[in-house]
């Protein structure tokens, strides 16, 4: 007891840390691979929620197919062609690496309260998950579907220019920063015993 006690107080390693992030990394990237249909289900919500809400004259229906979401649209594929409609897939993956990411690094932490800190992470990763996959399909609608289809739904040209960016923010930034700073905010007493220890021993 005495020993575990002083193993639990005795400052931690950065490289010890680094090793144990690389070695839960694989697992946490396959376990989020093969679990992306439920882990990602809270996200398809949340983007079900939002066009319902706001794009409900655009959007018929959304379908959640493993990790990829089908957004069924009103819209047509062209004035040259008579009955269908157009369909967007969006691969949620693309904007939930993050989830991974954040669990290897709080597992490797080893801290007690790390149960808690995968829920609240996942949680709060949820509806930035859900930003990207929304703001893929605008950016398909919108700007590359061609100008027969974004001329149907309608968004002005500053309109476009803010999906334009929503995409760029949702599929570049939001996916690798938010993990990181969220982790930082939950684990700032380890940092600091981190930054106490020496960098050998």
């Amino acid at each position: 007891m005495a020993r575990s006690a002083m193993r639990s107080l005795r400052p931690p390693r950065l490289s010890a840390f680094v090793l144990a992030v690389l070695a839960w990394l694989p697992l946490s990237f396959a376990v989020w691979y093969f679990a992306a249909p439920l882990l990602l289900w809270p996200s398809v919500l949340a983007i079900e929620g939002v066009t319902a809400a706001a794009f409900h004259d655009l959007v018929r229906g959304i379908e959640q197919t493993g990790a990829t979401v089908t957004f069924t649209t009103s819209l047509r594929p062209g004035t040259g062609v008579s009955g269908g409609v157009v369909t967007v897939d969006v691969n949620l993956l693309l904007y939930s690496f993050g989830l991974p990411l954040l669990a290897a690094l709080i597992i490797a932490a080893r801290e007690t309260a790390w149960k808690r800190h995968l829920l609240v992470g996942y949680l709060v990763l949820v509806p930035f998950v859900a930003w990207g996959g929304l703001a893929d399909f605008l950016k398909n609608v919108a700007i590359t579907a061609g100008p027969q289809v974004a001329s149907q739904a309608g968004f002005s040209a500053a309109q476009r220019e803010t999906i334009a960016f929503a995409f760029q923010f949702g599929s570049l930034i939001l996916p690798a920063i938010v993990p990181a700073i969220l982790w930082v905010l939950l684990h700032r007493r380890f940092l600091e015993r981190l930054r106490a220890a020496p960098l050998v021993s």
